[in-house]
């Protein structure tokens, strides 16, 4: 299991890369073989407001599930994978690079419940 230094990951399994004022988010490489191989991804709109640990508009159907996500930060959206909704393979087999959902513009400063990869593979198990 790949848990990358440089990100950090909310309870949720959803990872936040910060730059400046602005973060990257996806899905854990952890959440990704919980879902199995999603085939369908619904991708939050661009200027909406997604507020820490409500649902962010983003949601994955896969074989086994239906998986709405949870916000790991507040901000607004400006700019969504629209290449996932076409083709969700990169949230399969590159979660953490190609597969990206969102990129955010921060509310605020990031929430304290996000983790280091260190803690984030103790929580999962690894």
């Amino acid at each position: 299991m790949n848990f990358p230094d440089e990100l950090l990951y909310s309870p949720d399994h959803l990872w936040v890369r910060a730059a400046g004022d602005t973060a990257t988010v996806g899905i854990s490489e952890f959440a990704q073989g919980l879902l199995g191989r999603v085939g369908y991804v619904d991708l939050p709109s661009v200027s909406q407001t997604v507020t820490a640990g409500q649902e962010m508009g983003f949601a994955a159907e896969s074989s086994k599930s239906i998986t709405d996500f949870i916000a790991p930060l507040t901000g607004t959206v400006v700019e969504v994978n629209m290449a996932l909704a076409d083709n969700p393979a990169p949230l399969n087999d590159d979660p953490y690079g190609a597969g990206w959902l969102a990129r955010i513009k921060l509310a605020g400063p990031l929430p304290a419940n996000l983790l280091d990869a260190a803690a984030y593979a103790k929580l999962v198990g690894h």
